[in-house]
């Protein structure tokens, strides 16, 4: 709205009229809640996990050893932690990317 500044909603019409996209003037998606997945399950993690948790591992550079700036998000439901297989499944992923990188 250019009086007050804010922007305004419109929501699509689908042949399910139950079915409602929430786009903003420029087409974009602005759902107010977007999902995460497991990273070692592929599970969804509800929004009332509150065991679950999201680490950032830094990337490094294979040669120098040297922090790269840029960092690799791994979420964990609360499920795999209570179970107290956090730690090998966070070490899992991460093997599983540096593999992935150093064959490529």
């Amino acid at each position: 709205d250019p009086v007050t500044g804010l922007s305004t909603f419109s929501t699509s019409l689908s042949p399910n009229p139950l079915l409602l996209i929430m786009q903003n003037e420029s087409g974009q998606n602005v759902d107010l809640y977007v999902p995460r997945k497991c990273s070692y399950t592929n599970r969804l993690i509800p929004a009332k996990d509150h065991g679950a948790v999201q680490l950032n591992v830094a990337n490094i550079d294979p040669v120098t050893g040297l922090y790269t700036g840029e960092s690799t998000a791994y979420a964990l439901t609360g499920y795999i932690r209570n179970k107290a297989e956090g730690d090998m499944a966070l070490t899992t992923l991460v093997q599983e990317k540096d593999a992935s990188t150093m064959s490529s």
